[in-house]
């Protein structure tokens, strides 16, 4: 058991080090995205254009999917991670000096790629960490990047009130990001790749094992990214609110994610994985019902909360299931599992304004609380290891 080789200190040393991946990767792409009106105003691009270019993201994340998942099969985590941190951080830098359209979205499109190699390599090394302790740590890795988040956040609204320009903004993170890599990748946990019984082709689908881990992070995924595009303007168009307020209800939903990430672990050892995600699906369904049926600032700001908590553990615990295997490479397996997962984060929240198009907003979110139940259909006969 890799609990005997390493001592409690070490443990600790490297839940330490690998949180403060998670906290690399939120914050620099936190930063990046309260740069992002700057930048569109910066190259003069209409509402069209920088949607067409933001693609170039979540494109580059895709296709280098698979890719991570080879090479994690090839290399340790901590290295894939470290590499992938650093060509993270290079990038970050460089959003804020393009100049043209083009610039930006071959930059945008590096930038997702190095993204996933940071994000899959971290959560596969989190995977190995969370072996050498008897109790659940996941979910608090994920807490981590969301008070990055918040911080990322906080810090491009002080550089944006002081006229910063987005090219020294981002620099300047990029440069103490790089400071932290550098610094923490030796504290680290010097895991070896595992290799898989079984050869898969390099965009090969989850099998039937892990087909039902992806569908669950489908779901969640899908609703994470609709909560982050359209929450606002469910406040605004249906709820009836000011700008204002339809932030600040954001911020609720936020907050209320991030809370139920630091104590998910806690509840793990109380109640059990299972009954989390079982729980996690009802507070979706019943999160976004609440705030359909009764679309009042009170009462959708209710709902929102317990939509945030819904969302909230269901991807790390997934992972920490999957990662439990012992015939796959953690790092291939979550790297088959994202590649469905984040399908639900790029592909629904475009149909939910299709679908607010052609009937209303309400009705999207109403398609969106199915995922809750599709989560509680899905881990009803679930085994936990």
């Amino acid at each position: 058991m890799l609990a005997d080789i390493h001592n409690d200190t070490d443990a600790r040393q490297y839940r330490i080090a690998t949180s403060v991946f998670f906290f690399i990767s939120g914050l620099g792409y936190s930063s990046w995205a309260s740069r992002i009106p700057s930048i569109k105003q910066q190259l003069h691009l209409n509402e069209a254009q920088f949607g067409l270019v933001l693609l170039a993201l979540p494109i580059g994340l895709m296709l280098t999917m698979p890719v991570t998942g080879k090479l994690l099969g090839l290399f340790s985590s901590r290295k894939i991670m470290v590499f992938g941190a650093m060509v993270f951080n290079l990038i970050l830098s460089l959003p804020g000096f393009t100049t043209s359209i083009w610039q930006l979205a071959l930059v945008l499109f590096c930038f997702g790629s190095a993204r996933n190699l940071l994000n899959l390599s971290m959560n596969a090394q989190a995977v190995q960490v969370q072996h050498l302790f008897s109790k659940s740590i996941m979910t608090s890795f994920h807490g981590i990047w969301s008070v990055a988040g918040f911080a990322g956040t906080a810090i491009g609204y002080l550089m944006i009130t002081m006229n910063v320009s987005p090219s020294y903004h981002l620099l300047l993170v990029s440069v103490l990001l790089l400071v932290f890599t550098m610094y923490y990748y030796p504290k680290t946990f010097p895991d070896q790749p595992v290799k898989e019984t079984v050869k898969r082709a390099a965009f090969a689908l989850p099998d039937k094992s892990l087909l039902k881990y992806s569908l669950i992070c489908f779901a969640c995924m899908a609703t994470e990214n609709t909560m982050y595009d359209w929450s606002g303007l469910y406040f605004e168009q249906i709820v009836g609110t000011h700008k204002s307020t339809a932030a600040a209800a954001f911020g609720i939903y936020m907050a209320a994610m991030t809370t139920g990430r630091f104590i998910g672990d806690r509840l793990v050892r109380t109640i059990g994985i299972k009954a989390i995600l079982m729980y996690s699906g009802w507070f979706i369904l019943g999160g976004l019902s609440l705030a359909i049926a009764l679309p009042y600032p009170v009462t959708a700001g209710i709902g929102f909360i317990f939509a945030g908590l819904g969302v909230a553990c269901v991807v790390p615990l997934v992972f920490s299931l999957a990662g439990k295997s012992k015939s796959t490479n953690s790092g291939q397996t979550l790297a088959s599992i994202s590649t469905i997962g984040y399908l639900g984060f790029m592909v629904v929240p475009p149909l939910v304004g299709l679908v607010a198009q052609a009937t209303s907003l309400r009705w999207s979110f109403a398609v969106m609380a199915i995922c809750g139940l599709a989560i509680v259909w899905l881990v009803k006969g679930m085994k936990e290891d």
